[in-house]
């Protein structure tokens, strides 16, 4: 900012030298001398300078160093007749100077218009320079907020990531489980190509001696691993337990009924007994139907009709050990109807359950009580107002009804959409152990190939999800992951 000022102060006190030099230099110059001071109009004082000879009419005179009223310096001649002097080698001198000074004063005002035009531009570059100056600061203030904000984000992060660490703790021991799996199954590999071999060394008959051989062999196996129940209590489907691992891409079996409705197989029917049962519609229906098998229900629509005494509410219909297990309409009653008699066996209230669509799935539906099965038995999953609508999880006696034992969960029911039990482990979108009663947040790739699901059962026999997916009866395989011990045989 100093430096365009100097300037136009230089450029000022050039002009103020030139006027004065012309004043006191310019009558010197061509032999006159005389001077005198008047007045001129505006109150600002005159200096004249002249010759004054005999006659007036001979006279010079000059006038300098006047100022006008936007501070000027005009310079004023006034020539005798040119009749009289025009043969005066002074005159010629003099008119030269004139014509000097002529030029001199146009070339001080061109001067002046051209540094009044730079300084109004110095002045709108000072306020421009100050604006930028003040940006500067402010993005100077901006970034230190800025940052400041960064390492909170990023602290928060942090203690977020924090919890996770016992996680990855556990996961490493994971893989090492994996790779002594990994090598049990290239041992199995290797047995079963040996097998393989000596296939073609047995006929057909010999061949199944010795599959059936191997099968009572594995049920010894299993009777190790998970003990069964005494018959008279609760009858257990026999099987290895583990956690659930992977489900497998949709497979349809069927497609048929109304958007809502259930299907199922019985996991503790007899061998070779593969009925399917079928219910269509989630409230006011008590028509069950039951296929004779699933090459049946897939090929044709030849099956028998059972009416149930009372309709069903929900989809939360399971078949256990020759029974259906169902919610009555419009109640908090559980029925178990025997299809071997067509009667009802036994009933009772599942006490504080919430019904008729007070704590259902997040679809609706009337699915306020959802009965299934896993390799330990008969569950009830539903919701209670002392729980605050929360996931309430029973095991229930199949023969009687009574809950066995009940956990409470603290995640609420009208959030998840189905859910369903393996290995006594709830799934919905996060896992329940009720061996453990611990939460575990799982990461399971799951298809929903027709977009409304509103029945997913598991069937322990199986190893499967039955679904009902928008009108459409559908089969998911599933993945369990269980580590044989050599202190389990």
């Amino acid at each position: 900012m100093s430096v365009p000022l100097l300037k136009i102060g230089v450029v000022l006190s050039t002009m103020a030298m030139i006027t004065n030099w012309m004043s006191q230099t310019l009558p010197s110059l061509v032999g006159l001398n005389t001077t005198k001071l008047t007045a001129a109009q505006g109150g600002y004082p005159d200096r004249s300078t002249g010759v004054l000879p005999a006659n007036p009419e001979d006279s010079w005179q000059v006038y300098s160093s006047a100022q006008d009223s936007e501070g000027r310096c005009v310079c004023t001649v006034v020539a005798p007749q040119q009749s009289m002097c025009s043969r005066d080698a002074r005159t010629k001198q003099l008119r030269q100077l004139l014509e000097k000074v002529q030029n001199m004063t146009q070339s001080i005002q061109v001067l002046d218009q051209r540094t009044q035009r730079d300084l109004q531009y110095v002045e709108k570059m000072e306020v421009q320079l100050r604006g930028l100056e003040t940006k500067f600061r402010q993005v100077e203030e901006n970034h230190k907020q800025n940052i400041a904000k960064q390492y909170k984000a990023i602290k928060a992060k942090m203690e977020e990531l924090r919890p996770l660490i016992p996680v990855l703790e556990e996961y490493k021991a994971d893989a090492k489980l994996v790779l002594q799996f990994k090598a049990e199954v290239q041992n199995l590999t290797s047995v079963l190509s040996e097998l393989q071999e000596e296939m073609g060394a047995y006929d057909y008959e010999e061949l199944h001696n010795r599959v059936s051989n191997l099968e009572d062999r594995l049920r010894a196996c299993m009777q190790k691993l998970v003990p069964m129940d005494p018959p008279h209590i609760c009858p257990v489907f026999i099987a290895a337990c583990g956690k659930l691992t992977g489900i497998s891409d949709p497979i349809t079996i069927k497609t048929s009924g109304s958007r809502f409705g259930s299907w199922m197989t019985d996991p503790l029917a007899p061998e070779g007994d593969t009925r399917v049962w079928y219910m269509d519609g989630y409230h006011n229906n008590r028509f069950v139907r039951e296929y004779k098998s699933m090459h049946d229900f897939m090929t044709s629509d030849n099956f028998t009709s059972h009416r149930l005494p009372h309709p069903w509410s929900g989809t939360g219909q399971v078949v256990y050990n020759g029974s259906i297990y169902f919610n009555k309409f419009q109640s908090h009653v559980i029925i178990k109807f025997d299809f071997r008699t067509s009667a009802i066996s036994k009933s009772r209230q599942l006490d504080y359950a919430g019904f008729s669509n007070a704590y259902h799935y997040a679809w609706g539906g009337h699915s306020d009580i959802d009965l299934m099965v896993d390799e330990g038995g008969l569950w009830a999953v539903y919701a209670t107002n002392q729980n605050a609508g929360n996931i309430v999880v029973s095991k229930l006696h199949p023969g009687t009804l009574q809950i066995v034992k009940s956990w409470a969960t603290n995640h609420p029911k009208r959030s998840a959409g189905e859910s369903f039990m393996i290995c006594g482990t709830l799934y919905v979108y996060y896992a329940y152990s009720t061996n453990s009663s611990t939460y575990e947040y799982i990461d399971i790739a799951f298809q929903n190939k027709y977009s409304h699901i509103s029945m997913l059962d598991y069937n322990p026999r199986d190893r499967a999800l039955y679904a009902w997916n928008n009108g459409h009866q559908v089969l998911y395989n599933v993945t369990l992951f269980h580590v044989i011990r050599s202190e389990e045989l």
